[in-house]
């Protein structure tokens, strides 16, 4: 992801989460970390064959310990695989920035989306209760031990992300 995706994604994460949605100045700090020898974040973009942004991910690392920020999918790109390739670019991210652990947060009643992440390992940890304000809605939080083990082997994720 770069600053001239900042604005599609803002579409796009508005489109999703139209209660919760980050703002361009969290997209804007987040990417403030991406770049340089002592990065500490790692985002991702995909666009469709037509070039437009289908999709986004983001992911923070410090220490052994990264957590995924935000993934997110375009409606029509549902059922697709593109949530499972944004996962594995975060993935790679985090074995790349040597993180044994992987931690991240789910809305309760995002159930599509706690089926991926158990597909890749992710397991229940515990909750956050109200985490997603103003809806007031819980967070599930869910843990990857060793993300190496999760990411396929076959080389880079096939298509439309980049960074």
């Amino acid at each position: 992801m770069r600053w001239w995706d900042i604005g599609p994604v803002l579409e796009l994460e508005q489109e999703l989460f139209p209660e919760d949605a980050w703002s361009a100045g969290m997209f804007w700090s987040e990417l403030a970390h991406a770049r340089g020898p002592h990065a500490t974040r790692h985002y991702v973009v995909a666009e469709d064959a037509d070039g437009r942004l289908v999709g986004y991910a983001g992911l923070a690392a410090a220490g052994d310990l990264a957590d995924v920020q935000t993934i997110a999918a375009a409606r029509d790109q549902w059922g697709t695989g593109l949530g499972a390739r944004l996962l594995t670019d975060l993935l790679r991210a985090a074995t790349a920035f040597e993180a044994a652990e992987v931690l991240l947060e789910v809305r309760v009643d995002n159930t599509r989306a706690q089926k991926l992440y158990e597909r890749f390992g992710f397991e229940p940890l515990g909750f956050r209760r109200g985490y997603y304000q103003p809806g007031n809605v819980d967070a599930l939080v869910m843990r990857l031990s060793d993300p190496a083990l999760s990411v396929p082997a076959d080389g880079p994720v096939q298509g439309e992300t980049h960074g």
